[in-house]
């Protein structure tokens, strides 16, 4: 950024440390020289680019993901609908929300394509992602799906006028509920302890899979470069996989950002204080659980099967001295050009 006044780049840098991000922002070599990078926006993309990364990335996903929910739900039995059964079944939904995370990851390819807040706790945890980034990341993620869960509601609310009825809203177990377009609920048999199970363990499943994607000395990740440019579409089968195979009894949140930031924009929108009591105050298990899950399939990878430096797992007393004596140990961080997640 040779034609930005020296004092600028230094605000520039200053900011961007302040948040863990690279003094320099990834940038093309193509772009950096150029002039309009003396202008105030352009300054201020260069400071705040990986978090509107982040941001852009987890609308996509949520845009994608919540949007095939509601047309599933919006046109069930539609006699009109090719088919005559209205436009898509479940399996829709699986697609959806796993073409939601690859268009995702392909957006915010800079700043690491994270988009859960879990599983970027879970790099700074195991792989020395800057703590720093952590809750400017978080933010960006959450107002990604806040935002694109408003798009949503924007879009199919005629919709939802007709299916409910004009002014109605409700929430599971309503026979006519729309709720669950923008965020999940568990079904009704489910004890608490089925619903955390529930979470907890396609979290675990998430996260153990991304590691071994991220892994350049996992074989099984595509050899010496993990699965490098294919890592999006893995993503894809890992979310549909899950969904698949695990969407029934709470509908795989398994994402801070995807489902507490659209059920704050369902309450906003008028559909009460239901959003946070149904499923005997479900709504903070998606939260919780998908923290533990990660974290815990995140452990389950590195103690069995990882074998480089960041982890923590790898030094003595597995991580533990990190902790005691913080400044024993050198840190070495991921590769800003690395894709991560979901």
């Amino acid at each position: 950024m040779d034609s930005v006044a020296p004092s600028k780049v230094r605000r520039v840098s200053t900011v961007r440390s302040r948040f863990g991000l690279q003094p320099n922002a990834p940038l093309d070599e193509e772009h950096q020289d150029l002039d309009h990078h003396e202008l105030l926006w352009s300054r201020i993309r260069l400071a705040m680019r990986e978090p509107f990364a982040e941001f852009f990335g987890t609308f996509i996903m949520v845009l994608f993901g919540d949007g095939s929910v509601a047309q599933v739900l919006l046109s069930a039995g539609l006699e009109t609908a090719p088919g005559g059964n209205g436009f898509g079944e479940y399996q829709s939904i699986s697609w959806g929300w796993g073409l939601g995370v690859m268009l995702g990851i392909y957006v915010a390819g800079d700043s690491g394509g994270f988009l859960n807040p879990a599983i970027t706790f879970c790099f700074c945890l195991y792989r020395k992602l800057p703590w720093r980034r952590f809750p400017i990341y978080l933010i960006a993620q959450f107002l990604g799906g806040f935002c694109a869960a408003g798009v949503i509601y924007a879009n199919y609310v005629s919709a939802i006028n007709s299916f409910e009825g004009a002014g109605l809203r409700t929430v599971p177990p309503s026979p006519t509920a729309t709720a669950g377009i923008f965020c999940t609920y568990p079904q009704a048999f489910l004890t608490k302890t089925n619903q955390f199970f529930s979470e907890f363990i396609t979290s675990t499943l998430l996260m153990f899979v991304i590691f071994a994607l991220k892994d350049e000395s996992n074989r099984g990740a595509m050899g010496k470069t993990g699965a490098g440019p294919f890592f999006p579409l893995a993503l894809f089968f890992l979310i549909f996989g899950l969904g698949a195979c695990f969407g029934y009894e709470t509908g795989y949140a398994i994402n801070l950002a995807r489902d507490f930031g659209p059920r704050l924009m369902s309450y906003a929108v008028g559909y009460g204080p239901e959003v946070w009591s149904a499923g005997d105050y479900y709504f903070w298990v998606p939260i919780v659980a998908s923290f533990l899950g990660c974290t815990f399939g995140g452990f389950l990878y590195d103690v069995f099967i990882y074998t480089g430096p960041e982890s923590p797992i790898n030094t003595p007393w597995l991580g533990l001295k990190r902790i005691i004596r913080p400044g024993a140990h050198s840190r070495p961080r991921i590769k800003e050009s690395e894709q991560t997640s979901a």
